[in-house]
């Protein structure tokens, strides 16, 4: 697909997130003052922009590439019994092995520096909302993509399955980025919230809450934090670029 044809859907895209994560802001606000048009909104449109229009194109390379390379890693017979299962088994095997993967991938995101050079890109944001969710450097998409679809790619689950996971698991991260606090009481031990996430970008602490759908993971391994409050502040210490170009540079700076 050209540039010129990926417009409209861009467009289309965006104004779809828009219509579903804006109500959901407005109705049930993490941060009642935060406006729309805040601080770094034209920042964070320009990852959206770049994910969308170019880094996708990148990061579905990097994805197919890879699977190709792991094909030979497990029997052709024991992939298509993987792949023969119902739908609904396929995407729970595929949440449960992708939660484990990602939540120890995203662990080494905050303590390797090399890792954290690429991650602290996306913890740099200092406003959360639907928008904030898609700043993120290219190669630290190519990483968490890659790892959280990793067991699909051993296991041989359909392309059609790994679409749907996909689309559903991005839809995930922009909710739990979205200014949204929803009182949804004790079942925020069980699905994954955005006031967990908020937490994890808080800029007073060291992480935790590293899960994405669930957090069982984070109970299980003792990361788990939920106050009862919104964070203070977002974002961290570090020095660095405001601008989309400064930020796609940093990981790359001398220190």
């Amino acid at each position: 697909m050209t540039l010129p044809e990926m417009i409209p859907s861009v467009g289309f895209s965006l104004l779809f997130l828009v219509v579903l994560f804006r109500p959901l802001e407005k109705l049930f606000p993490a941060r009642a003052d935060q406006k729309f048009m805040r601080p770094a909104f034209w920042t964070d449109l320009l990852f959206l922009l770049g994910q969308y229009l170019l880094w996708s194109g990148l990061v579905f390379w990097a994805l197919n590439h890879f699977r190709g390379f792991l094909d030979d890693f497990v029997p052709s017979n024991f992939r298509v019994a993987v792949a023969s299962q119902s739908w609904w088994l396929q995407a729970v095997e595929m949440i449960v092995l992708s939660d484990f993967i990602i939540y120890w991938a995203h662990r080494l995101q905050h303590r390797v520096p090399f890792l954290w050079r690429f991650h602290s890109i996306h913890h740099s944001a200092e406003h959360l909302d639907w928008l904030a969710a898609h700043r993120e450097h290219p190669l630290d998409t190519v990483y968490t993509v890659g790892l959280i679809n990793l067991p699909a790619f051993i296991l041989g689950f359909p392309m059609e399955t790994l679409a749907g996971f996909l689309a559903f698991r991005g839809l995930w991260a922009i909710f739990i980025h979205s200014n949204v606090r929803l009182p949804i009481g004790p079942l925020r031990m069980l699905i994954g919230a955005p006031e967990l996430h908020h937490w994890h970008h808080d800029k007073a602490r060291d992480a935790g809450n590293y899960a994405n759908l669930s957090p069982l993971m984070d109970i299980l391994f003792g990361t788990y934090r939920c106050p009862d409050h919104e964070p203070d502040a977002f974002g961290i210490h570090e020095p660095i670029s405001k601008n989309y170009l400064g930020q796609l540079w940093h990981p790359f700076r001398r220190r």
